[in-house]
Order: C-alpha cells, then sequence, then structure tokens
C-alpha cells in the first residue's frame, strides 16, 4: 500500500502495551514533543472482548476504547488561518490554542487480524453512525448486527468535532473556546434561530433551547438582552407565506418547563406563552454573544487520526497497525466530510495526507461548520424546514466551475490538488437530494445546462427512489405515517452501500477501481426540468410539484462571508440574489426514477417509491414532509387496480405468482453483481429475503 511508504514501516503492537491497553483502568500518554498537535490521550477499555464476545472471522475479537483526547493547533499556522475567529481564541501560555474531544475506538484486539484500514466515521450531532449503517440489524442491544464492518476488520474511530453540543450519554463533542475581541470584551452580533419541525400536540412544549430544530441537544448563543423589545419572533405556516410578527410580550428568554410564563429567565432558552404550534415555522432574531471557534473541529479530527497513524507513543492503540485511513460521513455529517476536503484539512501539520478515501453519504451540499454564530447541527435546507442556512453555495461539484451570481471558480478538490492530497472519494445520494438538497448540482454546472466531468479520483452514486438515510432491508413495513401522509420510502440500497465500502477500500489499497459513477444525467434524458418529470396520476395520492422539491437559491449573506469556503460571518436574514435552474430525476411509467443505481427492490417493485412525501394536517399541511420519502403499493390484482383507476400494472401482471417473484429478484440481484454493486454473499441474502416473503402467496 502507497501509505505504508508514507509512514514508515509498518510495525506489529508490543504485547506488553496491548495488554497494558486492555487490563489497566486508564492507558496516559506522557506530554508529546512540542510540535505535536495532540498533547496526550486517556483512553480507558470500557469493553474488552466488546460486542458480546463475538469473534468476527479472521479479525476475531473486538475491544472498545473510550476516552478523550486533548490538543492544541498553532494559530499563526497557515493551514490553520481558514478557521473562522482563530486569531481571537484565547491561547495558551506558549501561544497555542487547546481544546479536548471524545474518543471512542473500536478494533481488533490484535490489530495484526485486520484488515490494516481505519475507518473514520464523522459523527451525527454525536452520535456514531457507521456501524447502523452497515450493519444490519443492529440495534443499541446489538450495535454489531451481522457483524458486516467487524467481518472486513476495519478498526473503527470516532472522536467529537461539533462545539456546540451539551454533553450526554452516548454522543461525542469537543470543547471549543469562545472567540473574544482583543480587549477581551465579547464578541455578538445578530442571529437568526428556526424552529419548525416539533411533531407533538400544539401548545405542549412551551419551552426550547435558542438553537432548536435539527439541532438536537444545542443550546444556542446567549442572548446579550432578555428584553424581548429588543428581539423578533415570526410565524407562518408555509415556507414562503408572509409571516406574521409575534408581540413581545407573548415570548420570553425564559424556561417555562416547570414555572408558567413568563418562567425562569434564561439566556439559552425561548419561552412561548401558548406553547409552539407543529403548524407554524417560527424565525426568532436576537443579538447574541460568545460565539465558538467551532472550525478548530476540522483541525482536531485531522490531528487525531493523523497521529494515531504516525505516532509510536504507547497510549496509541492503533500504534504501528493503520495502512490506510477511509473517512465515512452520513447526512450532516457526510457535508461535513466535503467541508473538511474543501478547507483543505486532508493534509496533516507536515504535508502528509491523513484520508486516501472518502465516502460521504447522502450529503450533497455543505454546511454552517465554520461561521461565526455558526449552527452545524441545521440542515442545508429542505423546502419546509431551516431553507435559509448555508450549505448550498457554490461550489457543490468536485469539479471547478463557475457560479453565475458570484462569478467565482471553485472545486471542492482545489486545495488537496494543490498539495496533491486528495483522496479517492465515492460518493452516495439517495433521490432524496436531488429534490430537497440541489443534488444534481453535484454533477451539472451552476446554470443546470450541462453535465459535467466527474474527475478519475471520484465515483458518484445515485441510490434511485431511495429516500434520505434509506430503510433497513430487515425493518417491519411500517404501519403508521407520523406527520407525513403517506408511509416512507421502503425501498433499502444497504447492500448496495456496502459493496461501495469495500469497493473504495480496495480502491484505496491500490486494488481494482470501482465501477463506473452512475446517476441521471441531462445527456442521457434523465435529469430533466421539474415541470418535465413525467409522474403518473395515482389514486388517492395528492400533492402539488411546487411543494415537493426544493428550490436553490443564491443568498447574498454579505460582504463577510465567503460562499467558496462556507465560512464567515454572516449577515441576517440573507437576500434571495438569484434562483439557479434546477433538475430533477426522471421517472417511469410507475413513477420510479429511471437514471442511477437501481436496488433489487426498485428493479422488482412492488410500489412506487419516491424520496419526498407531504405534510398531514396540522403540520403544514401539502408542504414537502423533509427528508421523508413515500411508498405507494401497486394493487396485486388486474381487477383490483382497474377498479380504483391506477395505471400502475398489478403484482399478478408483474410476477404472475410467488416463484415468478423471486425468480425476478434473483435476475435482478444477479445483475448487480455482475456489474460490481451487489457483494455475492448479499446477493444471496436479497434472493433468501425474497423466498421469505408473502408475496403472491
Amino acid at each position: 500500500m502507497k501509505q505504508a511508504i508514507r509512514y514508515g514501516v509498518i510495525a506489529r503492537l508490543r504485547p506488553d502495551v496491548v495488554c497494558g491497553l486492555i487490563f489497566s483502568a486508564v492507558a496516559v500518554s506522557a506530554p508529546w514533543p512540542a510540535h505535536a498537535k495532540i498533547t496526550r490521550l486517556v483512553l480507558t477499555p470500557t469493553a474488552s472482548p466488546a460486542l458480546g464476545g463475538a469473534s468476527f472471522g479472521r479479525a476475531g475479537q473486538y475491544e472498545q476504547l473510550d476516552g478523550t483526547a486533548y490538543g492544541e493547533i498553532d494559530p499563526d499556522d497557515p493551514a490553520n488561518a481558514v478557521i473562522q475567529d482563530i486569531a481571537l481564541a484565547p491561547r495558551t501560555a506558549h501561544g497555542m490554542v487547546a481544546y479536548s474531544m471524545d474518543v471512542s475506538i473500536l478494533k481488533p484486539i490484535n490489530p495484526a487480524n485486520g484488515n490494516h484500514v481505519l475507518l473514520y466515521d464523522v459523527v451525527n450531532r454525536g452520535n456514531k453512525v457507521v456501524t447502523g449503517v452497515f450493519n444490519v440489524g443492529a440495534t443499541t442491544a446489538n450495535p454489531a448486527g451481522d457483524g458486516f464492518l467487524e467481518q472486513h476488520g476495519y478498526s473503527i474511530v470516532w472522536s467529537g468535532w461539533q462545539g456546540d453540543l451539551v454533553p450526554a450519554a452516548g454522543q461525542l463533542g469537543i470543547t471549543v473556546p469562545v472567540a473574544s475581541k482583543p480587549d477581551g470584551s465579547p464578541i455578538t452580533g445578530l442571529v437568526r434561530s428556526e424552529f419548525s419541525t416539533i411533531s407533538v400536540p400544539a401548545g405542549s412544549i412551551t419551552t426550547q433551547n435558542l438553537t432548536a430544530g435539527f439541532s438536537s441537544n444545542t443550546p444556542g448563543y446567549p442572548a446579550v438582552d432578555l428584553d424581548t423589545s429588543h428581539a423578533t419572533l415570526t410565524m407562518r405556516v408555509h415556507q414562503y407565506d408572509s409571516p406574521q410578527t409575534v408581540a413581545a410580550g407573548d415570548f420570553a428568554f425564559a424556561d417555562c418547563t416547570s414555572t408558567p410564563f413568563p418562567g425562569v429567565p434564561n439566556a439559552q432558552k425561548l419561552c412561548l406563552r401558548n406553547g409552539f404550534d407543529p403548524n407554524q415555522i417560527y424565525e426568532l432574531y436576537y443579538t447574541a454573544k460568545n460565539p465558538l471557534v467551532l472550525g478548530l473541529g476540522f483541525a482536531a479530527t485531522r490531528d487525531l487520526v493523523s497521529w494515531l497513524r504516525s505516532s509510536g507513543d504507547a497510549s496509541n492503540p492503533l500504534a504501528g497497525s493503520v495502512k490506510a485511513a477511509v473517512m465515512h460521513g452520513t447526512s450532516q455529517s457526510g457535508r461535513w466530510a466535503r467541508e473538511y476536503l474543501q478547507l483543505g484539512f486532508n493534509t496533516d501539520e507536515t504535508g502528509r495526507q491523513v484520508f486516501e478515501g472518502m465516502n460521504p453519504h447522502i450529503a450533497s451540499g455543505r454546511g454552517s461548520f465554520n461561521v461565526r454564530f455558526g449552527t452545524p447541527g441545521r440542515l442545508s435546507g429542505t423546502e419546509h424546514t431551516e431553507k435559509q442556512y448555508p450549505g448550498l453555495d457554490s461550489p457543490l461539484t468536485y469539479e471547478r466551475t463557475t457560479d453565475p451570481f458570484t462569478g467565482q471558480t471553485a472545486g471542492i478538490l482545489d486545495r488537496c490538488r494543490a498539495n496533491k492530497t486528495c483522496p479517492l472519494i465515492v460518493h452516495v445520494m439517495s433521490d432524496t437530494e436531488y429534490w430537497q438538497a440541489a443534488g444534481a448540482f453535484d454533477t451539472t454546472d451552476p446554470l443546470g445546462a450541462k453535465d459535467l466531468p466527474v474527475p478519475a479520483d471520484v465515483r458518484i452514486y445515485q441510490m434511485s427512489s431511495a429516500q434520505h438515510g434509506g430503510f433497513s432491508p430487515v425493518a417491519p413495513i411500517p404501519t403508521t405515517t407520523g406527520i407525513c401522509r403517506q408511509i416512507a420510502d421502503v425501498n433499502s440500497y444497504t447492500y448496495i452501500l456496502r459493496d461501495l465500502l469495500v469497493r473504495l477500500t480496495q480502491w484505496v489499497e491500490d486494488g481494482p477501481v470501482p465501477p463506473p459513477s452512475r446517476y441521471s444525467s441531462i445527456r442521457n434524458g434523465t435529469l430533466v426540468q421539474p415541470q418535465q418529470v413525467e409522474f403518473p396520476t395515482i389514486p388517492g395520492l395528492s400533492y402539488t410539484l411546487s411543494s415537493v422539491f426544493n428550490t436553490r437559491e443564491y443568498y447574498d449573506r454579505g460582504m463577510q462571508f465567503n460562499p467558496v469556503d462556507e465560512s464567515g460571518i454572516l449577515s441576517e436574514p440573507p437576500e434571495v440574489a438569484g434562483t439557479y435552474n434546477l433538475r430533477l430525476p426522471q421517472v417511469d411509467a410507475d413513477g420510479n426514477d429511471i437514471g442511477g443505481v437501481r436496488s433489487p427492490t426498485l428493479q422488482v417493485p412492488l410500489a412506487t417509491y419516491t424520496s419526498w412525501n407531504t405534510r398531514a394536517a396540522g403540520y403544514s399541511e401539502g408542504d414537502a414532509c423533509d427528508l421523508t420519502g413515500s411508498t405507494i403499493p401497486f394493487a396485486t390484482t388486474k381487477a383490483a387496480r382497474v377498479a380504483a383507476g391506477d395505471s400502475r400494472l398489478s403484482l399478478q401482471e408483474r410476477y404472475g405468482t410467488h416463484d415468478g417473484y423471486v425468480a425476478a429478484v434473483k435476475a435482478a440481484a444477479d445483475r448487480l453483481t455482475r456489474e460490481g454493486l451487489l457483494l455475492p454473499d448479499d446477493a444471496a441474502t436479497v434472493v433468501q429475503q425474497a423466498q421469505d416473503s408473502t408475496v403472491l402467496e
């Protein structure tokens, strides 16, 4: 492997070091040399062996190590200059900026038995994700599930990067400093906060953190002034409705959970006299103080992974065992991974490449990760929720493009190309990214006029007709719809995603390259204008096209914001200064995507699967139901579909019998296996699941 040369000869862990990590209560390092960035690592072997003591093939048993990493960065190092407000962070006695972060490592007890690949899972709002994504059947009680990652021998590393989280059990965070003015006085600024994702009865919640919505477990920036006459709160039912102002006497910066309105004064909470209504989108404008140096999370991740790879210190549980590193990020953390790359953090302090591979998953944009008063937990915006927050500013492409509104030419790979540290990338999008997060602009020019070439070191795969986050292949079909009108999209692509991780791992090991990119495109007619989507008329399905896809606007966020880097200081509210020419995937006669990677479920459908859904009554009815898709089943017989006025063929017309259905699934699974998109073992599982089903029985 290339990395063996870059980091030196690979050596085995000394037996005394391995035993010390397993049996001692705490392993604490001695201080590192002054130039190092990780100054101390404290780990506790919380479970050894872990995962119920199971043995995973050649990798054997695993152990779980948890603890804290302490580090510091040089604020004057040009590599760190891109971090917003780093120059305004407090410094140590020797001029450094310090931080500490939670760390968790799951690895083979004997690292020599593993595959020598460090799989770094970017936590999502503090939560571990990768095991739930790849290990089918994983639960809190059984986090290994079917043990896919462990069977392949990965050493999995997690660390906190999101600096605005409240410490909570099971979540990983990072402690970063507060920026202040050079004279030590607080930095203040206008902050906009949206509250729009409540799914409980109206009025039952009276109090929320100032940063709420998708930003779970985040308190928000404290208000400078608790006088609500100096703040503005508005409400509206739909995204484009005119906002109605809430009287200053009807809300308070206070906690009303145990004390009636106006509650107990609290600079980080908002109390509403009659409680919050899930049928409304609320926006609060207020003056906040004490911005966090959030971009420090990028440098901390860079330095931790580089240190785990290169340090031979006795407290490094992976010392000498890592030959390559792959970063995985899902949704918010996938957008963070793309921003990590865009800002140039894949190069460590000595100029070495940190990650050879990267797997951004369901992440077409970037996010509010490196701005003053940033809110990293926010969406980059859906049609209904948190639409105006940063995340869809150009560039969205890996290749360089010119934005028609800013005139700036840039690509996500610019910095890593300049110093030759770009990772190999397998980028996976669901169909939701097209409908809600401008996914088409990852492969087209900003005008939506033409396809762009995908770089040779990048693969992009669209999971056709699949919702954001997918659906577990062993989960039961949902029977309730929640705040949406339809049941969720049950078209699973988990097994394809597993195959692509293996392909990426082989790629970084100088093995076979993954299959060619596969996504909807303008050139083959599968990526079209919204009004050209030929969605069929389906009995009982009611929607307005303009409400189920999210437009992409160019927002003028002020002179102090850098859209290329998604960094700087935001001017609130942002002003719409242009609209991009959006495109969406074309569908077949069933309403299912034509282009992209079609899973066995989609090739042998039992329903129409959409990546969009609509909100039910009482929840801004008719708006897009954010990241949830839909499943609209086919009729079983021709007579039933004709009686319903359904143009989609029935199950009997498609497959005849149960055996006919199973044969069709086998043909689809075999086809994907030949194309390099489904592992043979998983193909056999897919066929067995079809055999065990009750379809046409």
